[in-house]
């Protein structure tokens, strides 16, 4: 699918993966709705966009009846949904015990509802959306992307949640797939390792040393933009379906 003159909804839009996302696709032809919690990170990003090119909508990617309202919010304003990439999520880092205490159980419902329910939320709306597109010339509706994480295969120390969570988006991927084939839709998955966002810049230094060091080729944080060039590229090819493909420079994380 060619993303000129096609409208993209993309979570997480007010910072990091899901910002550059969202600028990489307007500068490529598409129209963006931005979404994100966070609605004065949104107006920001906006402001940078042409204008009568984006909406923002300020949402709680796990609240149902949000992101129905929203899913038909955006094709008003914009007319239709042709891709969705999900980029929200959050990373807290807790033991299973620490120092005799068992975790948070209310944290961990937290990283899976954000980050694995979350998906799945703006996934069916989305869907619902794409499936009343006409279809291009290569009959193609709507394509899908989500975003998990390295830690789905090799999560760290302190990752169980986090890891768990994006697990969850990796083994959708294919059944989503299969839920609309045949319907002029594609699902996939991407998989990024060490990124340069917030959710790394918080780290301190001499982690985030210890992360690069495990990184193979080129030996450093990935770029945001990196990203975004991959979801324009599985946008595009109409070969890629039900993968998930990891972006993370050859990392395999260590156990802490």
């Amino acid at each position: 699918m060619q993303l000129e003159s096609r409208v993209a909804l993309v979570t997480g839009a007010g910072s990091g993966l899901g910002r550059a996302t969202a600028k990489h696709l307007v500068a490529r032809g598409a129209s963006v709705a931005l979404v994100d919690l966070d609605a004065d990170r949104l107006a920001k990003v906006a402001s940078t966009l042409p204008p009568g090119r984006v909406c923002t909508v300020p949402l709680d990617v796990t609240d149902a009846g949000a992101a129905e309202n929203a899913a038909g919010e955006i094709v008003d304003r914009l007319g239709s949904i042709h891709v969705n990439v999900n980029c929200a999520g959050i990373a807290p880092a807790a033991k299973v015990v620490s120092r005799g205490r068992p975790a948070d159980l209310e944290l961990f419902t937290k990283t899976l509802a954000v980050n694995l329910i979350g998906t799945f939320n703006i996934n069916r709306v989305a869907i619902a959306a794409m499936l009343t597109n006409e279809p291009d010339d290569n009959g193609e509706r709507g394509v899908v992307v989500n975003t998990a994480s390295a830690a789905a295969f090799d999560g760290q120390m302190g990752q169980v949640a986090y890891s768990a969570s994006k697990g969850g988006v990796v083994g959708m991927t294919l059944p989503l797939a299969r839920d609309v084939a045949g319907k002029g839709i594609r699902v996939n998955c991407i998989a990024p390792g060490l990124f340069a966002t917030s959710l790394v810049s918080g780290m301190p230094e001499d982690v985030q040393d210890r992360l690069v060091d495990m990184i193979l080729e080129p030996k450093r944080m990935g770029r945001p933009e990196e990203f975004a060039s991959l979801v324009e590229h599985i946008v595009a090819n109409p070969y890629l379906n039900a993968e998930c493909i990891r972006i993370d420079a050859g990392q395999r994380m260590l156990p802490r």
